[in-house]
């Protein structure tokens, strides 16, 4: 209780309201139950992130080494075998900061049930293919799946921070999605390390470099989105 305490930006009396408690419509939400609108959240969620999951880019090459070279980094990425570029990780942040703790742990959570039970909800791999069937087993257990376990985790870390007020500023919210990032990388990069062998350079060669750019403006959309829904529902209090 100290702890979040010290972390709040909110009164206490606002702790725990995310702006996921203003997406369902004030009619629906006074026809339905609580834990159906938060099933409705929840699914609406794990949604996002699997559509996400689905929009990959293929970056010509050079792009990447290019926006390095403009703040002074050289330096030479690979063509990547292992983990592709798609927007997952704004599904999960974004998911996580609206809806809270409790809810965006349900999302990411039914995300990884969804791949489990055999739906092709993973991101393509290198090949174009997307798993499906037992094959998603093979996705969890394999170089990405450290990756997926990290949504889970910083879905709720980034959902916390967000009950505690975090996502009603730019930099709090920027912030907010920076920790889950970390977490994401926290996670995805040991397993990829162990699960294809390779060594710490090629570690962060393979699955950090190449994705900071990408992931700094998914990272910035998602921080603006928040604070800017936040105004909106300031500009209609009646709606709450």
């Amino acid at each position: 209780m100290a702890t979040a305490a010290r972390l709040a930006r909110v009164p206490p009396f606002e702790r725990g309201i995310t702006i996921g408690d203003f997406l369902v419509p004030v009619r629906l939400g006074e026809r339905i139950s609580t834990r159906a609108r938060d099933a409705l959240l929840v699914v609406g969620g794990a949604a996002l992130i699997v559509l996400g999951a689905r929009i990959s880019f293929q970056v010509p090459t050079g792009t990447i080494e290019a926006v390095y070279a403009t703040f002074g980094v050289s330096m030479q990425l690979p063509a990547n075998p292992y983990v592709p570029i798609t927007l997952q990780t704004f599904g999960v942040l974004l998911a996580g900061a609206a809806l809270g703790f409790r809810r965006g742990l349900a999302t990411t959570g039914l995300y990884l049930a969804l791949g489990l039970v055999g739906l092709p909800v993973f991101a393509a791999r290198a090949d174009g293919h997307f798993a499906v069937g037992t094959e998603n087993w093979s996705v969890v257990t394999g170089v990405t799946g450290g990756y997926i376990i990290g949504f889970i985790v910083a879905a709720a870390v980034v959902g916390r921070l967000a009950e505690l007020g975090w996502d009603r500023r730019l930099g709090g919210a920027v912030a907010a999605m920076l920790i889950g990032s970390v977490v994401v990388y926290a996670l995805g990069l040991p397993w990829l390390a162990i699960t294809a062998s390779l060594s710490p350079g090629d570690t962060l060669l393979y699955g950090l470099y190449p994705f900071i750019p990408g992931d700094a403006l998914k990272l910035l959309a998602a921080a603006g989105l928040l604070p800017a829904a936040w105004w909106l529902v300031r500009r209609h209090p009646e709606e709450r």
